[in-house]
């Protein structure tokens, strides 16, 4: 039988790589696809997924209240077998589409208790009582769900905790995009590929080059004018390349240029516990990797001997780093090479595209016809 599934999102754009390039691309070479959005780019169908929007509503109590019941009344009119959601705010969505007989699959994309705890405009008797509430909460509701996708092993072990029906499907890269990148190792270049936040570690970075011949390409774009100032103020900063946004064409020929790619992140909740897909690009690409000291990191960086893990928010720990890259290019080339096999063999999306099939095989065998 050809079930039909339908994914929700209110938040995310059309093309997100997780939800439509990965899991629904991956899904439509088995079922019959939806996606229901909220952008106000209109329907259309592409790779397989019919894409339908409901329309964009200005800030965010307009996305959670009016966006939320028009996603649902679009998930009532598609009818499907199988929902799954992407967004905490379609929680209540999905409760709804449980008691009407629907399969309910929840997309846990982070850890949102954590989340809360890193909210800078909050104070931390605040935050506490907010995410102690909103734990609560969401395992109450989501226990009522068929299953909860997470996006860490770590998160999916939060929900097992709870005796809830819980796979990590991991965001690793799809072997497709990058493994064929040849780095040429020839110049004494880094890179940083990502948003430009303070979190970001970026003002750490640009502290860590002041003193070191070397080039760094930035791809990304500042969100806060006053940091971006600031940021452009440095010292190190008359080493950047600045790009901006990349698309993915430039990004390659980012990645080829480059030695090592930097993921330095702060030690926020919600990094801590999260993998950053950077960090996989890097290494698939073929180039040595700087990330941050997090047990989750290191399980992959130092263990498959594939890049440094510093203190983030240690600027000459950074420092060091690039410096013995730099000076030991075949060593970092060889990093590079055991990152790319790594990706080719175990971390790629082909391995958890298995795991995403197999979880709607089993939620689908008990589907009424």
């Amino acid at each position: 039988m050809n079930y039909s599934i339908t994914h929700l999102t209110s938040a995310h754009p059309r093309y997100d790589t997780r939800i439509f390039l990965k899991e629904c691309c991956s899904l439509a070479k088995v079922y019959h696809v939806s996606l229901v959005v909220a952008d106000g780019l209109g329907n259309e169908e592409k790779d397989g997924v019919g894409i339908y929007d409901v329309g964009a509503d200005r800030g965010r109590f307009g996305r959670i209240v009016k966006t939320t019941k028009k996603v649902l009344a679009k998930a009532i009119e598609l009818d499907s077998d199988l929902y799954h959601l992407h967004d905490p705010e379609l929680i209540p969505v999905g409760l709804k589409l449980k008691k009407m007989g629907k399969k309910v699959v929840f997309d846990a994309h982070e850890d949102l208790p954590k989340q809360v705890m890193a909210k800078h405009y909050l104070n931390t008797f605040t935050k506490k009582i907010l995410s102690f509430s909103i734990a609560k909460a969401e395992i109450f509701a989501l226990k009522k769900f068929d299953a909860i996708v997470a996006a860490t092993p770590i998160i999916r072990d939060k929900f097992l905790a709870h005796g809830m029906n819980s796979v990590d499907i991991n965001n690793f890269p799809m072997l497709d995009e990058l493994i064929e990148l040849k780095p040429r190792f020839d110049t004494p270049t880094i890179c940083y590929i990502g948003l430009l936040y303070e979190t970001r570690g970026i003002r750490e970075i640009i502290q860590a080059i002041e003193n070191i011949a070397v080039k760094l390409i930035i791809a990304g774009k500042f969100f806060d004018a006053s940091f971006e100032a600031e940021i452009k103020a440095l010292k190190g900063w008359e080493k950047v390349d600045f790009r901006g946004f990349a698309n993915r064409d430039e990004v390659k020929e980012i990645l080829e240029a480059s030695i090592a790619g930097l993921v330095t992140l702060h030690p926020t909740p919600s990094y801590v516990e999260a993998y950053p897909v950077k960090m996989f690009e890097y290494m698939s690409a073929g180039i040595g990797v700087i990330a941050s000291d997090f047990p989750l990191y290191r399980a992959f960086i130092e263990k498959g001997k594939c890049g440094v893990c510093v203190d983030p928010l240690d600027s000459d720990a950074i420092k060091g780093a690039i410096v013995d890259m730099i000076a030991h290019k075949e060593d970092t080339k060889a990093m590079g090479q055991r990152g790319k096999a790594l990706i080719q063999s175990q971390y790629n999306w082909g391995v958890e595209e298995k795991k995403l099939l197999r979880l709607y095989e089993e939620l689908l065998t008990n589907v009424s016809c």
